[in-house]
């Protein structure tokens, strides 16, 4: 499946949803119209990476360099492609 992710693509939040800590849960949540979604473990600081400016593999790089054990190469793709399929990314 991560061969359908283009590595260059510079993923970054739709114009409708941000991206917020709720400190009183402490985890991250997509706000949306009418919606909210919980990120729960790293998923916070993946989307937090998706700026406009990095490319996958740039965001796949630097979760490597802070998480050198975690699957970041196969699993992150895949996750910020679900997103784009949501609506959530563009």
């Amino acid at each position: 499946m991560t061969d359908l992710v283009r590595l260059d693509w510079r993923p970054v939040l739709a114009r409708s949803v941000t991206l917020r800590h709720d400190r009183v849960r402490g985890v991250d949540l997509l706000v949306l119209p009418e919606r909210v979604v919980v990120l729960r473990g790293a998923a916070g600081s993946i989307v937090a990476l998706c700026d406009g400016r990095r490319d996958v593999e740039a965001i796949v790089a630097e979760l490597a360099r802070r998480h050198p054990e975690a699957p970041v190469a196969a699993e992150v793709p895949v996750f910020l492609e679900q997103l784009r399929d949501e609506g959530w990314l563009r």
